[in-house]
């Protein structure tokens, strides 16, 4: 079977070719040795069947973050039939530096300049077929969102020959270097020996550990030394000017137009959402609209109401209920389908009337976001504020999946450079920020009172804030330098929003529904032995000092299981009226500080060891219980009554 890969930075649409290529069929799996996901999919083009690759975004093929290593790894290590490399044409000048570097690899290439419409409207004309000659590759123009010139990239798969090509010459110490390296390389890398001698003149890491078991290493690494002398600037330096000033030359080729035109209506809203005056009262209006009215008010409130009370609780439940009454003789088989912590009861009516329509609207929000290119701009706009938590804006992508999915969100923490900054991200995840199913229910149970709300969400900004200052000062290192693409900003799309909401959907379900029905098994195993009252006498002392009546003690022990498993006990306990509005706040705070579910926990220890998490899982513990006591302790002492 044929390979496609596509490769290319992040947010120039390959995932939308990729969707457009595979149809709905699609596979997510961790490359082999690593913790990073690539997707993986079929695609008939013609007669044939291809096996279609979209890669993690990367800036170069000298990797920085893990993903990019993981893009790297695939292209030396998996034989490629066609590589794609997709562009967001606007920006071609500094995006032909990795089409340049694939062509040095002696990899098999297809140029996608793609989002082609805007750079058109943005006054950016670049002659495709003269481009083409140049690079002696296929060119092709696309704009993918809108289903523009993907079958002419259906055409250039099915009708590719490899030829190779030398695009650009560096400067003769270099190419004398890059030869006599070359012929000193006797083992097999994956990649065209230029782009190993390349590699190795710009000091690449992953390249020198594979290389330093050549018997001509000493020789090699004397020679790098040699031409390292002759220039005062860093060999990678010089390698990326001269490669840049080939670029130029070829663009001077075959650029129609660079002239930039007035920018429209949403490249000045784009403009507005990255600087801090502008972009700050943006934010408040996306926070609000999306995640308080949307998820909170719809989502967690109406949604959740409508499905509780007139689906489950006047179709669903009594039929379930009847049937297991009439058919079902033991029991105790009766209490583990309908009893109070019943598969039914607690497993599938928990998963899909309190969590599944608030972690739907999320996603909606989220793809509605995303597509629309605001991300990448939230992330401009936070990188002045990270930098007191020791991290840069791209951890703002990590930190808004969390009010996601905080499992998933681990893992996005490999987009992440430092092993500083994933620790630091990973705490303040499992730590202060909620999932949606979570917030949802959290918002839509403080909605009644301003200021409970207005009390919760201050102390839940300031712990990010403590906690992450004071975990920047004491862990050593610095911060990454901040770079991200930045899409245009578009109207988005129904079609990408449902499609990207719906998949989201219905992995986030499959993940989760098997996990309720565990935890309510595990709740009705310790209910039916009596070892649940065990743990809740255990408990309630820790309740009382936070001022909870014991009710709540399931909640928590239900919270260790999945944080919106806890949200939801929550949510029940409130609606029973078994709740005043101040032990709705404390048990509110202390929850959401609460340790992070199971299944987060288990992916912190897969991303940053076991002694690592079980420390943070210790100290996330203490903090939570610290401020709920703390908050009950402040409401005692003033007679504050909510």
């Amino acid at each position: 079977m044929s390979t496609v890969v596509l490769v290319g930075n992040p947010n120039v649409g390959k995932s939308v070719i990729f969707n457009y290529l595979t149809g709905t069929y699609a596979t997510v799996s961790n490359y082999p040795g690593t913790t990073v996901d690539i997707l993986c999919g079929k695609a008939r083009i013609g007669n044939q069947i291809y096996e279609v690759i979209d890669t993690p975004g990367l800036y170069s093929l000298i990797p920085l973050t893990e993903e990019e290593k993981v893009t790297r790894m695939l292209l030396s290590q998996k034989k490629s039939d066609v590589v794609i490399h997709v562009i967001d044409t606007k920006n071609i000048r500094r995006m032909l530096t990795i089409t340049l570097q694939l062509l040095e690899a002696g990899l098999p290439v297809i140029l996608d300049l793609n989002i082609i419409d805007e750079a058109k409207r943005a006054g950016v004309i670049i002659n495709s077929v003269l481009l083409s000659e140049v690079l002696a590759i296929p060119v092709i123009e696309t704009s993918a969102v809108k289903n523009i010139g993907l079958e002419d990239l259906k055409k250039a798969i099915r009708n590719y020959t490899n030829k190779k090509t030398i695009p650009i010459q560096y400067s003769k110490d270099i190419e004398d270097a890059i030869h006599s390296i070359s012929c000193k390389l006797t083992k097999g890398y994956g990649l065209d020996t230029r782009m190993i001698a390349l590699l190795l003149l710009a000091n690449d890491h992953m390249v020198h550990e594979q290389v330093v078991k050549e018997e001509t290493y000493p020789l090699i690494m004397k020679e790098i030394s040699f031409l390292q002398n002759k220039y005062s600037s860093h060999l990678n330096y010089v390698i990326a000017q001269q490669r840049q000033a080939a670029i130029d030359n070829i663009l001077k080729i075959v650029m129609v137009s660079c002239k930039q035109r007035q920018g429209d209506i949403f490249e000045k809203l784009g403009r507005y959402a990255r600087e801090p005056i502008t972009g700050i009262p943006i934010l408040c209006i996306v926070l609000y609209f999306g995640l308080y009215q949307i998820v909170g008010k719809f989502g967690a409130g109406f949604l959740v109401d409508y499905i509780d009370k007139e689906i489950f609780a006047h179709l669903i439940t009594p039929w379930v209920i009847y049937y297991t009454q009439h058919y079902v003789d033991v029991g105790w088989m009766q209490s583990l389908i309908v009893g109070e912590y019943g598969i039914f009861t607690l497993g599938v009516r928990y998963a899909m009337v309190i969590v599944l329509p608030i972690v739907g609207t999320f996603f909606l929000v989220f793809a509605l976001l995303e597509d629309a290119g605001y991300l990448p701009r939230l992330a401009m706009l936070v990188d002045s504020l990270f930098k007191y938590f020791g991290l840069n804006g791209r951890a703002i992508i990590p930190i808004t999946l969390g009010t996601g999915c905080g499992t998933m969100a681990v893992m996005v923490t490999r987009t992440l450079e430092t092993k500083r900054e994933r620790i630091l991200a990973t705490f303040l995840l499992a730590l202060t920020i909620p999932c949606s199913a979570q917030l949802g229910v959290i918002l839509s149970l403080l909605s009644h009172n301003s200021i409970a709300l207005g009390i919760w969400s201050c102390y839940i900004t300031f712990m990010f804030i403590i906690v992450g200052w004071g975990s920047a000062k004491l862990l050593p290192g610095a911060r990454s330098n901040f770079y991200i693409e930045i899409p245009p900003l578009r109207l988005p799309m129904a079609k990408n929003i449902i499609k990207k909401a719906w998949f989201r959907m219905y992995w986030y379900f499959i993940e989760i529904l098997p996990v309720f029905i565990f935890t309510s098994l595990v709740m009705w195993l310790l209910d039916y032995y009596n070892l649940l009252k065990v743990f809740i006498a255990m408990i309630d002392p820790l309740m009382a000092r936070l001022g909870l009546p014991y009710e709540i003690t399931p909640a928590f022990l239900l919270g260790f299981f999945r944080r919106d498993y806890g949200a939801a006990g929550l949510y029940d306990l409130s609606s029973r009226g078994l709740l005043s509005d101040n032990q709705l706040l404390v048990a509110a705070i202390t929850l959401t500080l609460f340790v992070p579910c199971i299944a987060q926990l288990a992916v912190m220890i897969k991303e940053r060891g076991f002694l690592l998490s079980i420390m943070m899982l210790l100290l996330i513990a203490g903090l939570a219980f610290a401020s709920g006591w703390f908050v009950h302790q402040l409401l005692t002492f003033y007679s504050i009554a909510l």
